[in-house]
């Protein structure tokens, strides 16, 4: 078992929720040749969607160009209104889950495959019914600090969150690591963190070290996990 081109590393991304600084984030990793999955809410993907947080303006995208901006990446659900699955009933559950993946694979004519648990929660009757609606993988923001994937995909454990402080020595030990196995180093987080955390330069930097290595498969979600 290992991932295209016969190699045991794989590197993958995930991003949240659709706003305006995933513009940035997109041409970022367009330039370094890194794949991301994007997790969006279809029943809130308008400009009309916004916030603030630490004086820092955060705007959902107009559905419009949206499937010219991502193309190349992977669209993933992330719930239709981004609610805490797991506190709904099992109708509103369904219709957060199957809606979104409806709207979704029309707006982008393609064929979705996973989700990242809005607000991260979920519980076991969520997992159940992601298994029966055949949905391959479901990102928790539960982080391992590790490059190994467990049995469950639907409880899919990423490596660390952008800001983690430990990213860049993640990074120098899992460029250097020789595995035996296949091994994925997972990133999450939202866009919008590195304009109220001014730290793209963070992100531009990392991105930079891990990109163009010919030993690391770069593909998104669906084509790293589909390994396994």
């Amino acid at each position: 078992m290992y991932f295209p081109g016969k190699k045991m590393k794989a590197l993958t991304f995930s991003y949240d929720d659709g706003v305006e600084q995933d513009r940035r984030l997109v041409e970022l990793f367009n330039k370094n040749n890194l794949k991301c999955t994007f997790n969006l809410n279809s029943g809130l993907q308008s400009g009309a969607s916004h916030w603030e947080y630490n004086g820092t303006a955060i705007r959902r995208m107009n559905v419009q160009g949206l499937k010219e901006l991502y193309r190349g990446h992977e669209i993933a659900i992330h719930g239709l209104t981004h609610p805490r699955l797991e506190q709904q009933s099992t109708e509103t559950i369904l219709n957060e889950i199957v809606q979104d993946k409806i709207n979704l694979e029309r707006i982008f004519d393609c064929h979705i495959r996973g989700m990242a648990y809005p607000n991260g929660t979920y519980d076991d009757r969520v997992i159940k019914i992601l298994k029966d609606l055949n949905i391959k993988y479901a990102r928790t923001v539960e982080c391992t600090e590790d490059f190994y994937i467990g049995q469950n995909l639907l409880e899919l454990k990423p490596t660390c969150h952008h800001n983690s402080p430990k990213l860049m020595k993640l990074a120098e030990e899992f460029v250097n690591m020789k595995p035996t196995k296949p091994t994925i180093f997972y990133i999450w987080g939202h866009s919008y963190e590195f304009d109220v955390d001014n730290n793209w330069d963070m992100m531009e930097r990392f991105c930079a070290f891990v990109s163009n290595r010919d030993d690391i498969y770069y593909g998104t979600n669906y084509q790293v996990l589909s390994v396994f």
